[in-house]
């Protein structure tokens, strides 16, 4: 098997983690990979920011159709984030007969048939394991070794800003306000928490779970949402009181009807509930199955690296299955 060639849409902070795991890990990569692998063209236009790694300046285009049109470009990774032009790009490098992997849940979420009838039309495969629980393998297991069961039920804490704040307003009795200010200071909430904090990140995810769990694709702008903000430390007693925490949850059940019923708000876990143990910025993805019963995927859910390994995972996964 020869070099594979990857072409990289954006050096941000998840890029940037993405090529330093493959830096880190490259012998265990390519040995896992049988071959040499490279990210030999990235967009970018900052291309003199200080980061961690070191980047040969040729490696950089300005052009994103000089990855497209490359015909020695096995592998495109997206990790521009947001719907546009992500997911114009995506679906133009799976029409340029490019594998892809992203790590964005924002255009896959709003773009999931487009995006996956692309790759099935050229013959392609596009992979987004890192787009739900960062550094967590749950879609990957839900699309294969769990596919002998009828998945019947999901709970997710799928965001870590949401999980940080109503874990420290819980344990440390802080209101909502300061614990936020806290959390854009450790870097675990953007300057502008707003697809955070009001529920949309999750509900972008709860929309790819649900694809892949139950077939049944749902658009995020048609998932009931409701964020935390409104979660006041007079609920948070109270629901202690009666033995809960509360929790924001991506909840998706298939009802006896086959109905699905689905929806992402601030939720009561009964503080024995496996849920109810997933504390800070951790993210976890409660599943049910007819035979396996119950399973919880738990670990770090966002950061460039935990991020990064996920998209590696995927590149490894379309290398092992390349016909070289």
């Amino acid at each position: 098997m020869k070099e594979i060639r990857i072409g990289l849409l954006g050096l941000g902070n998840i890029g940037t983690g993405t090529y330093k795991v493959l830096e880190t890990n490259r012998s265990q990569i390519e040995e896992a990979a049988g071959c040499p692998v490279n990210i030999v063209k990235i967009l970018e236009k900052d291309i003199d920011r200080e980061r961690d790694i070191t980047v040969p300046r040729e490696s950089f285009v300005s052009d994103a159709e000089e990855i497209f049109s490359d015909p020695d470009i096995d592998i495109v990774i997206e990790l521009l984030g947001g719907v546009e032009p992500a997911a114009t790009m995506i679906e133009r490098a799976l029409c340029s007969g490019k594998h892809v992997v992203t790590a964005n849940k924002a255009a896959v979420a709003a773009n999931y048939h487009r995006l996956m009838d692309a790759a099935k039309a050229h013959g392609v495969t596009l992979r987004f394991e890192a787009s739900v629980g960062g550094g967590i393998p749950v879609l990957t297991p839900l699309s294969s070794c769990l596919r002998a069961n009828r998945l019947t039920r999901v709970l997710g804490i799928v965001n870590g800003t949401t999980n940080y704040i109503l874990d420290k307003m819980t344990m440390e009795g802080l209101p909502y306000d300061e614990v936020l200010k806290d959390a854009q200071a450790k870097g675990f909430a953007e300057a502008d928490p707003t697809a955070d904090v009001e529920g949309i990140d999750a509900a972008n995810k709860l929309s790819i779970l649900m694809a892949l769990m139950f077939d049944h694709y749902v658009h995020p702008k048609d998932i009931p949402t409701k964020g935390i903000t409104e979660v006041t430390a007079k609920d948070i007693e109270a629901a202690r009181k009666d033995g809960c925490l509360i929790k924001l949850i991506a909840y998706a059940e298939v009802m006896d009807d086959g109905q699905i019923k689905y929806e992402v708000r601030p939720m009561r876990i009964i503080d024995t509930h496996p849920l109810s143990g997933v504390h800070r910025e951790y993210n976890a993805v409660f599943v049910e199955g007819n035979v396996v019963g119950n399973l919880m995927f738990y670990g770090p859910g966002a950061g460039p690296l935990p991020t990064g390994s996920a998209v590696m995972g995927d590149v490894l996964e379309i290398a092992k299955a390349m016909d070289r």
